[in-house]
């Protein structure tokens, strides 16, 4: 069996609560529900295609006599949080800064229960 280092060990089950959580609270509701409540969905008329390159596709659809009724139903993607493009850093970073702490954790507690042996420098 490979040596696991006890900062491996331990930081497994932080990552796979960390997903279970966000599952549960975010997917499922945040109370005793268990998915069954009511869904609740955001007023359409938020949306807007003025501003976005949905204006673009609605001129053109309108030269040739055309509309689309769910244009609307695609603005979301342009405005609000979705509307910043994400970058090569943002997907590089994401989540470097709790990564980072549950390392320096992890190393803490390995140091602190198993000390290094020291052995006048041999191996």
């Amino acid at each position: 069996m490979a040596h696991r280092s006890l900062s491996a060990i331990l930081l497994r089950p932080v990552v796979s609560n960390l997903f279970v959580h966000k599952i549960i609270f975010e997917y499922m509701g945040h109370g005793h529900e268990h998915g069954h409540g009511k869904v609740k969905l955001p007023d359409y008329k938020q949306w807007k295609i003025e501003g976005t390159p949905l204006e673009d596709v609605q001129e053109r659809l309108a030269r040739r006599g055309l509309r689309d009724p769910w244009l609307r139903n695609e603005a979301w993607r342009y405005m609000g949080g979705y509307a910043k493009p994400v970058t090569v850093l943002d997907v590089l970073t994401k989540g470097f800064k709790w990564g980072f702490l549950a390392f320096v954790v992890a190393l803490g507690v390995e140091y602190t229960l198993f000390p290094p042996k020291k052995n006048g420098g041999h191996h």
